[in-house]
C-alpha cells in the first residue's frame, strides 16, 4: 500500500503534463471516430441501405441492429455511472469517493454516443428537426420513441448541471481566486490557458455559497436515484420494448428490472477500466487504491448475479407452457452461439468475483481490468443480440418461409469503434480541461477538516512523482 500522502498536485498532473502515450491515444482514437465519420457521410449519400438495416421482408433481415444494439449500451452505462456517482453522495459511500467523478464524467459520455447513435440510425438527421423537434407538442404525448429522446436530454441537462456545480468549489480554489486560500507553491493550479473556460464555471462564485451547492447536489443525487428505476434504464427505454406484443422476444415486465442490472453492470465495469487508466497512467496508486478496486469488483459481482437472475426469469418464462411464439423465440435465443458465449463470459466473471471473496490472494488490478473488459463485452453482445432476435422471431412473420438473417456491415463495426474513440478523446480532452477526481475527495483522503475555507498546506511541486503515461 502507498504512504504518499494526496495533494493537489497530484489531481492536477493530467491538466499540466503531456505524454507521448497521451498524444498515441488521442491519434488512434480520433483515426477511429474519423474513420467512422467517413463511412457515415457514404451511408448519407447512399441511404441507410447500405448497411443492410433498411431490408427486411422477404429478403429476411433485421431494420435494427447493431446502431440500436450499441445505443441502448452506451445509455445503460450513462445511467449506471451517474447512479454509482449519486450513491457515493446520497449514502455516504466515501470509499469511492476518488472515482465519483469518473462516474459522472463517463455519463456524459455515454449519452453522448448514444444521441450520435440516434442521428445515424435515423438516416437523414434532418428529420431530428423536421419530424421530432418540429413537432415535439404532438409527439411527446404518445410516442415511445420521442419519451427516449426527452430522458436522454433531461439526464445529460442534469449530469452537466450535477458536475458543473461540484466544478465551482474545486476551479475556485485550484486557480488561488479566494483570498482565504493560500496559494500554492511552484505554480501547481489550474493554468490560465483556459482562463475563459474557467471563468465561465465560476462565475460569481463565493464561499458563501458552498453548503447551498451541497444540498442542490444532494437533491440532484436523490433525483437520480429516484429517475433510474421509473424513468430511465428501468423506464423509458425497456417500455420502448416490452410494450410491444408483436415481438416476443422483447415484451414482457421483466424488461425494466433486467435492463437496470445490465446498466449497473456495465457501467462498474466502464468505471474500472477508466479508474485502471488513469491510476497507471498518473501514479495515483494512493488515491485510487486497491480497495476501491476490491469494492468495484464486489458490486460487479453482485449485479452480475441480478443479470444473470432476470435472464433466467426470462428463459424460464419463454420455455415452459408459455405461448408458442414466445417459445420460439427462446429456443431462437438459446440456440445463438452469441447468446451462449455472453451468458458464459458473466458467469465466469461471477464465478472469478466468488473465488477471489473466498481466497483474497487471487485479486490483482489487472485481472480487475479483465473482468470489467470481460463484461463490458458480453453485455454488448447480450444488447445487440436482444435486438435483432425481436426482428428475427416476430410473432406475425409473413416471410416464414425465408428466414432472416443479420450481421452487422463493416459500416456499423466503424460506428462502434468510432464511438468508442468518442468517449476515450472526451476523457482525455476533458481530464486537460478540469480534475477529474474531486478536491474533497483529496481532503478526505489526507484527512483534512478545515477546509471548509479552502486553507490548504502549501505543496512543492519538485516532490511530484514521475508521470507514467
Amino acid at each position: 500500500m502507498s504512504t504518499k500522502t494526496p495533494s493537489e498536485a497530484d489531481i492536477l498532473r493530467p491538466v499540466n503534463k503531456f505524454s507521448k502515450k497521451y498524444l498515441a491515444l488521442f491519434g488512434v482514437s480520433a483515426l477511429a471516430l474519423g474513420a467512422f465519420l467517413v463511412a457515415w457521410a457514404y451511408q448519407l449519400q447512399q441511404g441507410l441501405i447500405v448497411t443492410g438495416l433498411g431490408d427486411w421482408g422477404s429478403g429476411g433481415g433485421s431494420t435494427w441492429g447493431l446502431y440500436i444494439g450499441a445505443f441502448i449500451w452506451w445509455v445503460g452505462i450513462a445511467h449506471g455511472g451517474i447512479i454509482l456517482s449519486a450513491a457515493v453522495r446520497l449514502l455516504g459511500m466515501e470509499r469511492y469517493m476518488p472515482i465519483a467523478r469518473l462516474a459522472e464524467m463517463l455519463t456524459l459520455a455515454g449519452l453522448s454516443a448514444a444521441g450520435f447513435y440516434i442521428l445515424v440510425h435515423m438516416g437523414r438527421p434532418d428529420r431530428m428537426v423536421t419530424s421530432v423537434i418540429g413537432h415535439y407538442h404532438i409527439t411527446v404525448n404518445n410516442s415511445p420513441l420521442v419519451w427516449d429522446v426527452t430522458v436522454i436530454t433531461a439526464y445529460f441537462v442534469m449530469t452537466a448541471t450535477y458536475l458543473g456545480l461540484t466544478l465551482r468549489y474545486d476551479v475556485s480554489r485550484l486557480r488561488d481566486d479566494l483570498p482565504s486560500f493560500e496559494p500554492k507553491v511552484g505554480g501547481v493550479q489550474l493554468p490560465d490557458l483556459y482562463g475563459l473556460v474557467y471563468d465561465a464555471l465560476t462565475i460569481g462564485y463565493t464561499e458563501k455559497e458552498d453548503e447551498v451547492i451541497e444540498r442542490m447536489v444532494w437533491w440532484l443525487a436523490a433525483a437520480v436515484i429516484i429517475m433510474a428505476p421509473l424513468l430511465l434504464h428501468g423506464g423509458v427505454i425497456p417500455w420502448l420494448f416490452s410494450l410491444l406484443p408483436a415481438m416476443p422476444s422483447w415484451t414482457g415486465a421483466i424488461q425494466g428490472p433486467q435492463f437496470l442490472s445490465i446498466a449497473l453492470t456495465s457501467a462498474i465495469s466502464g468505471v474500472i477500466l477508466l479508474s485502471y487508466a488513469f491510476r497507471r497512467a498518473y501514479d495515483w496508486d494512493h488515491i485510487i487504491t486497491d480497495d476501491i478496486f476490491r469494492g468495484l469488483l464486489l458490486w460487479l459481482g453482485f449485479f452480475c448475479l441480478l443479470f444473470l437472475w432476470f435472464q433466467l426469469q426470462q428463459l424460464v418464462n419463454g420455455s415452459f407452457l408459455g405461448p408458442l411464439d414466445q417459445a420460439h423465440a427462446t429456443a431462437g435465443k438459446l440456440g445463438h452461439p452469441i447468446y451462449i458465449t455472453s451468458m458464459l463470459m458473466v458467469l465466469g466473471t461471477l464465478a472469478f468475483i466468488f473465488l477471489q471473496g473466498i481466497r483474497p490472494a487471487l485479486f490483482s488490478k489487472k485481472r480487475a481490468l479483465a473482468a470489467g473488459f470481460v463484461v463490458l463485452t458480453a453485455t454488448f453482445l447480450e444488447k445487440l443480440l436482444f435486438v435483432v432476435e425481436g426482428f428475427l422471431h416476430p410473432t406475425f412473420d409473413i416471410y416464414a418461409n425465408v428466414p432472416g438473417t443479420y450481421f452487422p456491415s463493416a459500416i456499423e463495426w466503424l460506428s462502434l469503434a468510432g464511438t468508442i474513440g468518442l468517449v476515450v478523446l472526451f476523457f482525455l480532452s476533458i481530464s486537460r480541461l478540469v480534475p477529474v477526481v474531486e478536491l474533497h475527495a483529496i481532503e478526505h483522503l489526507r484527512g483534512d477538516h478545515g477546509h471548509e475555507h479552502g486553507h490548504d498546506e502549501p505543496t512543492d511541486a519538485a516532490s511530484e512523482p514521475e508521470v507514467k503515461a
